[in-house]
């Protein structure tokens, strides 16, 4: 009466089996292609960040009333913007 039943213990097994088995399917068929979309996805806020902001390097690429008008969107981007451009980056 207290014990478990025998048909949650099977479907506990079944579930972590099943999520054991997605995560490998998972890695072996899209993990690259997913973190080529990401390192891209990343680039490419890079670029938009520095051709919006890059006034702020001393660059100015767009006039000043268009990245005004982008500035609201890029606020909580700004500090990681800069602090990976501003990185020190070794050539060894």
């Amino acid at each position: 009466m207290f014990g478990r039943k025998k048909n949650g213990d099977d479907r506990e097994k079944k579930a972590g089996l099943g999520t054991i088995l997605k995560s490998v399917l998972y890695g072996m068929v899209s993990h690259d292609e997913v973190s080529a979309a990401l390192r891209t996805r990343m680039h490419f806020e890079h670029v938009f960040m520095f051709v919006t902001l890059g006034d702020m390097l001393g660059i100015p690429i767009l006039p000043p009333y268009y990245s005004l008008r982008v500035l609201p969107y890029a606020v909580p981007n700004i500090d990681t913007w800069k602090r990976r451009v501003f990185r020190e980056r070794d050539i060894f």
